[in-house]
């Protein structure tokens, strides 16, 4: 039975993806701009926001930009997942595209925290040894260079490793539960079904060669 599509369904549709387009680059961009001092933001009234605002500007600074925009695409991406699951008339392909996407979502959320640690220690190290050479350091000390080193970026490096590593193994951990056994069941489905059309082309392989077999046997002899 045929869907029919009705305008109205589509324009609704474009409508919320083009707000939710709207809504997360406008949140982005906020970000962005408070991170660069071009704007301030301040949440005094809700102290608890206000905390984590703060914990994020110093730990995680533009590293959230990545990380929120493929937690995006990776919620977009199993949400259209999930969907071809449901739908029986949905191609083999479509679905493996899909799944492969979930799992490139989540490689890139892993793969963004050990960038933005590269980054942390290239700063860190730039901003807090760049310059020095053994007498400057000694005149110094260890708590000054430590100290410089924290500014240069070393937080920055440690937060987004434990929080790339973290938010990836929660990523995994959400698909497996949201779509891990419809998956595994699909791809069953499917070599049982490869395994059928196989066994049928063999099952007429067979039989073809029966009946040519009988009929050489019923010929009669040719006798001179």
């Amino acid at each position: 039975m045929e869907t029919k599509f009705h305008p109205a369904t589509g324009f609704s549709a474009g409508f919320i993806t083009g707000a939710l387009g709207v809504l997360v680059f406008g949140t982005v961009l906020l970000y962005v701009l408070n991170m660069s001092e071009v704007v301030a933001i301040s949440v005094l009234d809700v102290p608890s926001v206000q905390r984590v605002l703060g914990w994020t500007y110093q730990n995680l600074r533009l590293s959230v930009v990545p990380f929120f925009l493929t937690f995006v695409f990776y919620t977009a991406s199993l949400l259209r997942l999930k969907h071809y699951l449901r739908n029986p008339n949905v191609s083999a392909e479509k679905i493996a595209q899909a799944d492969h996407l979930v799992d490139i979502w989540i490689n890139l959320f892993f793969g963004i925290g050990v960038i933005w640690t590269a980054i942390g220690m290239r700063g860190a190290l730039l901003e807090g040894l760049g310059d020095l050479n053994a007498q400057s350091a000694a005149k110094l000390g260890a708590f000054s260079i430590l100290q410089r080193l924290v500014d240069g970026g070393i937080l920055l490096a440690l937060s987004t490793t434990i929080f790339g590593a973290v938010g990836g193994y929660l990523l995994r951990l959400v698909k497996s539960m949201a779509v891990g056994t419809q998956v595994q069941a699909y791809y069953n489905r499917l070599a049982e079904r490869r395994a059928d059309s196989v066994h049928a082309v063999l099952k007429s392989i067979d039989e073809r060669l029966n009946r040519f077999v009988s009929g050489v046997d019923k010929q009669p002899l040719d006798r001179r």
